[in-house]
């Protein structure tokens, strides 16, 4: 017998697929958008709660709930507050061990009758760590034993038969957002903090400084501006893949300009060999833009981009070179997720070919 047969349903189209679907979305948002409107002062106790907790914040939940108290676990954890998840039935068999009386207790149980969550209570009151529960009965045992509840209200549920765990879960996820993004905001939760906790994957590239990603000035080709063309390029050699461009320093130390290979082709191609004994000064690409030490990538990014060029020194807050961006270590770097600048068909500078979306810098008069 076939599925269809035993179960007396036909097979929706995809007509109604889509309006199922859409409906299911409908109905989420506008609980969402209900929710919005109902939030008052129990909120803001909430939040003064994790403000001050001078311990942990303890999110316990069930099943479905307890699957979402995770992942707000780890929104409160990436944002600033201290957090953990503690699995209610591990709970009873010493895992409430783990509470201490300066902690706050996030609860979560949209019937507020979970046996599980309830059997927690008695022992969580005694250690004097109060209790903040999310729960759509406020006349519940959970919403009973806590110091704060935060009331999703009467929610139907998405699924068909009004039975499957979604509007519910999706209000209450929501809430957990909104507690967790307003303490981190409260608290001046800043950027660089942010990037403390997350120096991986696409968030870490984004929020990488420029430090942490350019060639530091031992591997860089750097020259005085005083010396000439052929003595820059004899003496600046460096082991390794080198960078396209040359920085050039004045009798200070500063950043004076930058000469790049591509500048050097264009010098031979016209046939201006006698300029090669001539001082680099005079040739270089004087004041060329560079980018402060701690400056986040994205940004470096940007300049590359709009002023079309292929290497970026990096000075300090003397002006003094520490390094260099150089374009092709970003593409080899952002290719582990999607390239911010993406490479096209090779140019034919000297400097073994860089995309022609973003050519050589400093090019000389023809």
């Amino acid at each position: 017998m076939s599925t269809e047969a035993a179960s007396g349903q036909r097979p929706l189209s995809r007509f109604e697929q889509l309006r199922f679907g859409r409906e299911i979305l409908r109905q989420e948002g506008e609980a969402l958008v209900g929710l919005a409107s109902g939030l008052h002062d129990e909120f803001c106790d909430a939040v003064e709660h994790l403000l001050a907790c001078g311990g942990s914040v303890i999110v316990t939940g069930m099943g479905k709930a307890g699957q979402v108290g995770q992942k707000i676990t780890a929104t409160l954890a990436s944002t600033g507050t201290n957090a953990h998840f503690l699995h209610p039935s591990e709970a009873i068999h010493g895992d409430l061990g783990r509470v201490r009386g300066n902690d706050v207790v996030l609860a979560l149980s949209f019937s507020g009758e979970t046996e599980e969550v309830t059997r927690l209570l008695p022992s969580i009151n005694s250690f004097g760590a109060p209790i903040v529960a999310i729960t759509g009965n406020a006349e519940s045992a959970l919403a009973t034993a806590a110091q704060v509840v935060l009331d999703l209200g009467s929610i139907r549920e998405a699924c068909s038969l009004g039975l499957a765990p979604s509007t519910s879960t999706t209000a209450m996820m929501a809430m957990g957002d909104a507690l967790a993004l307003v303490v981190s905001r409260t608290r001046g939760f800043a950027p660089e903090e942010f990037a403390r906790f997350h120096p991986g994957g696409s968030l870490g590239r984004k929020l990488a400084k420029v430090e942490e990603v350019m060639r530091p000035l031992s591997e860089c080709r750097v020259s005085a501006e005083t010396q000439s063309i052929r003595e820059v390029f004899a003496g600046a050699s460096r082991p390794g893949r080198r960078t396209g461009a040359i920085m050039l320093i004045d009798s200070d130390g500063m950043l004076s300009g930058i000469f790049t290979d591509s500048d050097l082709a264009r010098l031979l191609e016209s046939k201006q060999d006698a300029a090669l004994d001539a001082p680099v000064r005079d040739l270089m690409t004087r004041a060329p833009t560079t980018v402060a030490e701690g400056t986040r990538m994205p940004r470096a990014i940007e300049l590359l981009s709009e002023r079309k060029i292929s290497e970026l020194p990096v000075v300090n807050d003397q002006g003094k070179p520490i390094g260099l961006i150089d374009i092709t270590d970003v593409l080899a770097r952002e290719s582990s997720g999607k390239a911010t600048v993406r490479p096209a068909e090779p140019s034919n500078s000297a400097n073994g070919g860089f995309p022609k979306t973003l050519p050589l810098p400093n090019r000389l008069p023809s």
